[in-house]
């Protein structure tokens, strides 16, 4: 066993790879290691359309909202896009997990987000 640290997009990351013969190489899935963080931002101030909902639909990464497809009020049924995150220079469709109507749009255009932030909500 060969243990390797791997930073990728300033996340540091140690892995541990087993030689299997005949030059096969496998890596276990990697484990995060806490690496010294900024210092965090302010919360995004929620929308005017900032009600919460019982369904919550939570950013996966970090990155910018580039549009928000849904407003407070609109039905949407499940994998419908309700904004679009860009992320490491990608565009990601937010969707909806459930049928269901907006409660709230959390966050506005140009707004920047952290994994695990609250995006919109559902009823």
């Amino acid at each position: 066993m060969k243990n390797y640290r791997i930073t990728v997009n300033g996340t540091a990351y140690d892995v541990a790879v087993e030689e299997l013969g005949a030059g096969a190489v496998t890596a276990p899935a990697a484990a995060p290691v806490p690496v010294a963080a900024p210092a965090p931002a302010a919360a995004p101030a929620p929308a005017a359309s900032g009600a919460e909902g019982a369904v919550k639909i939570v950013a996966p990464m970090p990155g910018k909202i580039l549009a928000v497809k849904a407003n407070a009020g609109q039905a949407v049924k499940k994998g419908e896009v309700v904004m679009i995150l860009e992320a490491m220079k990608m565009e990601n469709e937010i969707t909806a997990p459930q049928d269901g109507t907006v409660a709230g749009i959390n966050v506005a255009v140009g707004d920047s987000v952290e994994s695990g932030d609250t995006l919109a909500s559902l009823n």
